[in-house]
């Protein structure tokens, strides 16, 4: 199986499947130096786990985190750092009725297709349990780019019907925090209470809901990003469509733009910089030095418990009710999941770039 690594100079491979032993990460190209530890990478898994809301599976996983190799008495040394988490709450019996069968919205069918063998225990390396070692990669990114002071954070701007008011959105100081304090890394309090309220109907039906993350990079120097296939904003929408789940990648104002004349889409600028930031931080691929904004749109979680028809590998029509423990919504789980693939691009580029100029 190709398509297991990303990155040119920061490379992550990520490996390991839903129900089997463990999975992990090797991030090669960490620069040596760079104080790391376990914890700094709890921290990051444990934003991810099931949480306190409603939206959340009931399998509980510990994501306790080893780290094997590239961090020698708190610093990373330069070599590569292989980072392992154990399964111990897989409960594989749950799919057993499921192991013909192709449940609608998930990649059964086309992983079939491709390898002629699938892992049906919980979807293999199609889960969702994949993106804990992308969180623990992206712990480390985090680590580089921070030394240039550059910051990412991730927040649910929307699930369902429901999304924030940009008006209610908190001073830019406060953010962080607002965000943090949320179970469902909404800042805006009045929208995540009615988000809390749409979930517990959707769980009540048996059905899912899918949202909108929005990402936002401050401090991000101009120049990072190439002219041509290596587009930062390329590159960005690229890790991000990686995620299970994410259908549509926006960039600054986005579809917005193609709705305007050019004289409303350009950001002008004066001696004292951008007048306006529709592009999103990002020109011609390479950064300009303003925020870089970005949006994801997640569909619903395939797996409900609603009736669905389908068929089996024997090509016969089945009618399922997928039970087991699964999300009602990807958000908020998928929010540090964005936070850690854009900060693996950046810290990518940020060292590619200090390779032409130190």
């Amino acid at each position: 199986m190709a398509g297991n690594t990303i990155g040119e100079v920061f490379r992550v491979t990520t490996w390991g499947e839903s129900h089997g032993a463990a999975l992990g990460a090797v991030v090669d190209g960490c620069p040596p130096g760079i104080d790391l530890d376990e914890a700094d990478i709890q921290r990051a898994l444990d934003r991810r786990k099931p949480s306190r809301v409603v939206s959340s599976t009931s399998r509980r996983e510990g994501d306790r985190v080893e780290i094997l190799s590239g961090v020698f008495e708190g610093k990373t040394t330069g070599t590569p750092i292989a980072m392992l988490i154990r399964n111990t709450d897989a409960k594989s019996s749950a799919y057993d009725a499921l192991r013909d069968v192709f449940r609608p919205g998930q990649g059964d069918f086309t992983y079939l297709q491709k390898y002629g063998i699938r892992d049906w225990r919980g979807g293999g390396r199609a889960s969702g349990r994949e993106t804990a070692a992308r969180v623990a990669a992206g712990a480390v990114a985090a680590k580089v780019i921070s030394r240039d002071k550059i910051d990412v954070l991730a927040y649910t701007r929307a699930i369902g019907s429901v999304e924030v008011d940009p008006q209610k959105m908190p001073a830019d100081k406060n953010f962080r925090k607002a965000v943090e304090n949320d179970a469902l890394f909404c800042p805006d309090k009045k929208a995540a209470a009615a988000m809390q309220k749409e979930i517990a109907e959707v769980r009540r039906e048996g059905d899912s809901l899918g949202g909108v993350v929005e990402i936002i990079v401050r401090g991000c120097p101009a120049g990072l990003g190439e002219p041509v296939f290596d587009k930062l904003d390329a590159d960005l929408a690229k890790a991000l469509m990686s995620i299970g789940s994410i259908k549509a990648v926006e960039v600054g104002d986005g579809r917005a733009l193609a709705a305007m004349r050019g004289s409303q889409a350009n950001d002008q600028m004066t001696r004292k910089g951008f007048q306006s930031n529709r592009a999103g931080g990002i020109l011609a691929g390479i950064s300009n030095g303003e925020r870089i904004v970005l949006r994801v749109y997640c569909k619903p979680i395939p797996s409900i418990a609603k009736r669905q028809r389908t068929v089996d590998v024997r090509g016969q029509e089945r009618v399922i009710e997928i039970q087991g423990r699964h999300d009602v919504c990807v958000l908020p789980r998928i929010v540090p999941v964005c936070e850690a693939m854009v900060g693996i691009v950046l810290a990518d580029h940020l060292l590619r770039q200090k390779a032409i100029r130190p």
